[in-house]
C-alpha cells in the first residue's frame, strides 16, 4: 500500500511509484489494504481469476467515480454482467478476451492484462478521434539536416527563425549538457515550438527535466492524492507537485508554443499540463489523450498481470487530466494542407509566435 508520503517533487514521486508497483506484485490478490485478507484467496480457475482481477480492481482502481460520471461505467454492474460468461470450463484464450473486455469498459491506457501469449489494451483514448497528426510531414519539417539531441529528440531552427524540436518519447531524457547546447543553438530564436504529438509518454522524469528549463521561478503545475483503504473513495489528501527551475543551467523565457494531439499519453500528458502552468507557454492543437493515473500492478492466481491507475492526478486548477489537457488555442489538420505538404499545426504555431514579436 502507498502510505501518505508528502512528495517534495515530481522526481519523488517517480521513484516511489517504482517502488510501490514493485511491492503491489507481491500482494495476493484480495489483500486489503491493512493487510488482512478482505476475501478468501482466489483459487486458480476461470472463476477464481475474473473474482481475482474484478476485486483488485474494486479495492485499488482510482477512477471509479470519475468514469461513471463521464463513462457511465458501475464496476458492480460490469461484475455481474461479466460473470455470467464465466465457467470453469473456459479455455485460457476465451477467459483472456473477456478479462480484456471487462477492464476495456474503463477505457483507461493504464489499464491493462498481460498474459504470455497477448498484452490487453484499450487504445479509443487515441484511436476515436482525429490524428491531427503526418509523420511524412513533420519530417520534411525537420529536413535532414535536424539535430538529434538525444533518443527522440531531434529539433532545427526554422527558416523564420523559431527553433522547432520534436519529442517523440519521454522513455529517456535529454541530457542537461545536450539542453545547454541546444538553447545555445537557438540563442537567437524568436520563440521555440516543442512537438509532442503522438508521444506516449515513458518517464516523468525526462518530461520534467525538459519542463524545468522554461520557468524562472518554482511553479504548483498538479496535485496528487493516494489510496488510503480498499473502498472507491478511501483517499489522501491532496499532494501539491511543484516545478522547480533547472538550477545552473540555460533556461527558455521566450516564447513557447507546445503542440499536442490526442496521441501525447501518460508523461506526455504530464508535460502537456506541467507547460501549461507556465507563463510563457501556449499549448496548441487538439486535447491530449489523458492517462492521469499513476500505474501499478498486480498478479492473478495464473499468473497474469494487471496494470492500473492507482492515483489520481489533476492539474494546477484541480481539473482531472485523465481524459486528457485541453490546448489553449484548438487547432485541427486541414486536409487541404496535408496535400498542399503543409502541416497546419506547425504553420498555426510559426504564426502565432511572429504575430507575438510584432506586438511584443
Amino acid at each position: 500500500p502507498v502510505k501518505e508520503v508528502e512528495y517534495m517533487n515530481r522526481n519523488l514521486r517517480n521513484r516511489i511509484c517504482v517502488l510501490a508497483a514493485l511491492f503491489m506484485m507481491l500482494l495476493p490478490a484480495g489483500c486489503s489494504w491493512n493487510g488482512e485478507t478482505r476475501s478468501r484467496e482466489y483459487a486458480n480457475t476461470p472463476k477464481g481469476n475474473f473474482m481475482a482481477l474484478w476485486t483488485i480492481m474494486d479495492e485499488h482502481y482510482c477512477f471509479f467515480d470519475f468514469k461513471k460520471e463521464t463513462l457511465g461505467v458501475d464496476w458492480d454492474e460490469v461484475k455481474v454482467r461479466y460473470a455470467a460468461s464465466i465457467s470453469d470450463d473456459l479455455s485460457d484464450r476465451s477467459l483472456f478476451e473477456i478479462l480484456c473486455k471487462m477492464i476495456g469498459e474503463l477505457r483507461d491506457g493504464h489499464v491493462n492484462l498481460t498474459s504470455q501469449y497477448d498484452y490487453g489494451r484499450n487504445w479509443s483514448w487515441k484511436t476515436d478521434h482525429p490524428a491531427n497528426f503526418s509523420k511524412d510531414l513533420q519530417d520534411k519539417y525537420l529536413g535532414t539536416d535536424y539535430i538529434i539531441g538525444g533518443n527522440g529528440y531531434s529539433y532545427r531552427v526554422l527558416d523564420d527563425n523559431i527553433g522547432y524540436l520534436v519529442v517523440e518519447s519521454f522513455e529517456s531524457a535529454m541530457s542537461d549538457n545536450r539542453l545547454n547546447i541546444m538553447f545555445n543553438n537557438m540563442a537567437l530564436c524568436n520563440g521555440i515550438i516543442i512537438d509532442i504529438r503522438d508521444n506516449g509518454g515513458g518517464q516523468l522524469t525526462a518530461s520534467e527535466s525538459l519542463a524545468s528549463r522554461f520557468t524562472e521561478k518554482k511553479v504548483t503545475v498538479s496535485y496528487t492524492c493516494y489510496k488510503t483503504g480498499p473502498g472507491h473513495n478511501d483517499f489522501s489528501k491532496l499532494y501539491k507537485n511543484e516545478l522547480s527551475p533547472a538550477e545552473y543551467d540555460l533556461r527558455w523565457i521566450k516564447p513557447v508554443v507546445v503542440l499536442t494531439n490526442r496521441g501525447c499519453f501518460s508523461s506526455a500528458n504530464d508535460f502537456a499540463f506541467t507547460m501549461k502552468a507556465l507563463d510563457n507557454v501556449t499549448l496548441m492543437g487538439d486535447t491530449t489523450g489523458g492517462g492521469g493515473g499513476m500505474p501499478m500492478s498486480s498478479e492473478l492466481p495464473n499468473g497474469w498481470v494487471v496494470r492500473f491507475s492507482s492515483a489520481p492526478t489533476f492539474d494546477a486548477d484541480m481539473n482531472h487530466v485523465e481524459a486528457g489537457v485541453a490546448p489553449h488555442i484548438r487547432v485541427d489538420m486541414k486536409d487541404e494542407d496535408i496535400r498542399a505538404g503543409v502541416d497546419t499545426y506547425i504553420e498555426s504555431a510559426r504564426a502565432y509566435i511572429n504575430d507575438k514579436l510584432k506586438n511584443f
